[in-house]
């Protein structure tokens, strides 16, 4: 795998047995320092009464984000953590799917934060926004052979 990637395709796949597939959420569009996703509303993502459950808004935003962070670095080196995460819900929505757009507000050598604003793709209405802290660790070292 080519990292940092901006194959869609590639991606997605990175989704696979995760939080993510299980809810239906699928990128749809990677540029420089943005990411595009869009989810399902319907019974994997709905609270009791039949609305969109602001997790899932947050998994949503947290997932487009981790995703974003990751691709601004050498996953060879480093991995992106999320430090901190907040969202606003500002509207309901019962079905179709909704869409997220993460924008990178800065992307540091040790933190990063990206805002996301989640729509619906129907009407265009504003859902949810929101923003998250990811943090840039150094992976560890290959372990060496013992001699």
């Amino acid at each position: 795998m080519t990292y940092p990637t901006r194959d869609v395709s590639q991606i997605n796949a990175w989704s696979k047995n995760t939080l993510g597939e299980h809810l239906g959420i699928e990128i749809t569009e990677v540029g420089e320092q943005t990411i595009s996703g869009r989810m399902p509303v319907d019974h994997r993502t709905h609270q009791p009464m039949g609305l969109l459950h602001g997790g899932a808004s947050v998994a949503l935003a947290e997932t487009l984000g981790s995703i974003g962070a990751a691709l601004q670095v050498d996953l060879r080196k480093k991995a992106c953590v999320g430090l901190e995460i907040n969202a606003n819900h500002i509207k309901g929505v019962k079905s179709g799917y909704v869409v997220g757009k993460a924008t990178a507000l800065h992307v540091g050598r040790t933190t990063q934060v990206w805002e996301i604003r989640i729509t619906h793709e129907e009407t265009g209405a504003l859902v949810c926004i929101s923003r998250i802290t990811m943090a840039v660790i150094d992976l560890p070292a290959p372990a060496q052979p013992q001699v």
